[in-house]
């Protein structure tokens, strides 16, 4: 199955960019915390060359609160805050409790009622689930994992040589 991203997912980036980076991660992962500070410094280098997408794969047989932190992401979505409830996440993943979950909403200014009621939603719930379900379809066993013009990265994503890998698709 192929990666396909549409303007309705987690994107940073124009959809037209000549390199589409993809990544399947688990909020609880600190292998993904390390990779967020990464994508994060590989964006600001390669600007409009990136279109960079984020998919939810929490691992919960190994990381008890990783749907909610991907759902709490997703209810976040809802008020226009993903990426900044994903920077808190990923700046405080030892606390992922349910409460801490509700004092980040109340810090990004969120309708915290709403929040709440977003986490617990069908909707949060079912694309989460359709994030992970694309993973498994392609191959995704653990996180972080990267696919890099449809096609997945196996490649050391930790050091500099990623991003000039990244630049080799438009030169």
């Amino acid at each position: 199955m192929a990666i396909v991203v549409n303007q309705h997912e987690h994107i940073r980036g124009q959809i037209s960019a000549p390199i589409e980076l993809v990544e399947y991660a688990d909020y609880q992962c600190p292998y993904c915390r390390k990779a967020f500070y990464v994508m994060r410094d590989i964006q600001e280098r390669l600007g409009q060359d990136l279109m960079f997408a984020f998919r939810n794969f929490p691992l919960t047989e190994l990381h008890a609160n990783a749907m909610n932190a991907a759902l709490a992401a997703e209810a976040a979505a809802q008020q226009g805050k993903f990426w900044e409830m994903q920077m808190l996440l990923f700046d405080n993943q030892q606390y992922l409790q349910d409460y801490n979950l509700l004092e980040y909403a109340q810090k990004l200014k969120l309708d915290v009622s709403k929040f709440q009621a977003d986490m617990n939603s069908e909707k949060c719930l079912q694309k989460v689930q359709k994030d992970y379900q694309s993973g498994v379809d392609n191959g995704v066993e653990g996180t972080p994992t990267f696919f890099i013009n449809g096609k997945r990265f196996e490649g050391d994503w930790r050091d500099d040589d990623f991003a000039d890998f990244l630049l080799s698709f438009i030169e």
